[in-house]
C-alpha cells in the first residue's frame, strides 16, 4: 500500500471499482450476523471475503467498537436490496468452519463489501487465493484511511513489543531478519513477532527483493496467533500474510 500516492477521487468512485457487469444468482438473506457475515434462508452461514469487521458481543466477549455500526450498516444495504444478496462464491468456496466464502452485490452489481470498507466499517483484509478485489478495496481502504472515517478515527498499528494474544491485529515493527525457506518468507521482527508469507502465496510477490526488506519498517494486518509448544525455536507470535497489499512500507 506504501504512502498515500494515489487517492481515487471519493469514496463512490472506489466503491465503482469492485462493481460488476454480470450479476450472479440472488439469495435470500434470514439474518445479519455482524458486519462481514450472514445467514441465508438456505441456512448457509457466508463471510463476506476480502474484509473483516469489528466482532458482535456475546459468549463472554465485548463487542468491538463499530461493531454495532457495521452490522447495522450492512442490515440496511441488504433491506435495500429487497433482503437479498447476489454472492459470487471464491475459491475457496468454504473456510474452516463450513461458511461459504462469497462476495455480496446488489441487484445493480455494487460490492457491499466495497462500501463497508470505503465508510470505514470494515478493514480490508486478503486470504489467498481469493485475491479477486484485491485492488480495488484497497483503494477504497486508502480512502477511509484519508478521509479518518469510521474505524480509522482512532485506528492505531500494535507494535510488535505490545503483542500479549492472538487475534485480528493491526501490527507494526521492524524487520530483524528475512529468511526464505520451504514455508515460505519469514519476516522475523523484534519481540518474538513474524510474518510469514506462505511458500503458495509467492506468486503474488514476484519481482520482490525479500532481502532488501530487512531493517525497514513494516505495517500489516491479520490474524495473530501463538505457536505453542514452539517456543523456543521459532517466534512466539505469528502473523500470515498472502499479499502484497497486505504490507505497508515506511
Amino acid at each position: 500500500m506504501g504512502v498515500f500516492l494515489f487517492l481515487v477521487a471519493n469514496g463512490s468512485a472506489a466503491v465503482e471499482l469492485c462493481s460488476i457487469d454480470v450479476i450472479p444468482p440472488a439469495q435470500t438473506v434470514d439474518k445479519i450476523v455482524d458486519g462481514d457475515t450472514l445467514r441465508l434462508r438456505d441456512g448457509r452461514r457466508v463471510r463476506l471475503i476480502g474484509i473483516n469487521a469489528p466482532e458482535m458481543g456475546g459468549r463472554g466477549r465485548r463487542t468491538e467498537a463499530y461493531a454495532v455500526q457495521a452490522t447495522r450498516r450492512l442490515t440496511g444495504l441488504v433491506k435495500a436490496n429487497n433482503n437479498k444478496v447476489n454472492l459470487r462464491v471464491g475459491d475457496p468456496s468454504q473456510d474452516r468452519y463450513g461458511r461459504v466464502l462469497a462476495h455480496a452485490y446488489d441487484r445493480a452489481g455494487v460490492s457491499l463489501e466495497a462500501q463497508l470498507v470505503a465508510e470505514g466499517l470494515a478493514y480490508h483484509t486478503v486470504v489467498a487465493p481469493n485475491t479477486a478485489l484485491a485492488g480495488c478495496l484497497t483503494q477504497a481502504e486508502l480512502q477511509a484511511r484519508h478521509q479518518r472515517v469510521g474505524l480509522w478515527k482512532n485506528a492505531t498499528f500494535t507494535h510488535a513489543k505490545d503483542i500479549n494474544s492472538g487475534g485480528f491485529t493491526l501490527l507494526r515493527g521492524r524487520v530483524a531478519r528475512v529468511q526464505r525457506n520451504r514455508g515460505g518468507v519469514w519476516l522475523e521482527l523484534e519481540h518474538s513477532v513474524t510474518v510469514n508469507i506462505p511458500l503458495s502465496s509467492l506468486q503474488y510477490f514476484k519481482g520482490q527483493r525479500f532481502a532488501e526488506w530487512q531493517g525497514r519498517t513494516l505495517k500489516t494486518r491479520g490474524w495473530v496467533t501463538e505457536r505453542r509448544g514452539q517456543r523456543n525455536k521459532y517466534a512466539k507470535w505469528r502473523l500470515t500474510a498472502s499479499h502484497p497489499s497486505m504490507l505497508e512500507w515506511q
